[in-house]
């Protein structure tokens, strides 16, 4: 049970992590171009295989989703 929460943490850090220089590049193009959907999506795939490698099943995705979603906006409010 600890073991598995660990994984998760892990998990959530990773998706968080990958996606903080994306949301960085989001936020500085336009709204819904072209480079916008890609600096979204590009980290999925990642994201993906380090669910499927890690075996964590299709329950956890939602989980996935927040930490994607949280570093995207924290990536936009970065400022360098």
């Amino acid at each position: 049970m600890l073991a598995r929460f660990a994984l998760v943490f892990a998990l959530f850090s990773f998706t968080t992590m990958i996606n903080l220089p994306f949301g960085y590049l989001r936020g500085g193009v336009k709204k819904f171009s072209v480079r916008w959907f890609l600096y979204i999506h590009l980290p999925i795939p990642f994201i993906f295989l380090a669910r499927v490698i890690s075996g964590l099943d299709y329950r956890y995705i939602p989980i996935m989703v927040t930490a994607a979603v949280l570093g995207q906006l924290l990536g936009g409010r970065m400022e360098i």
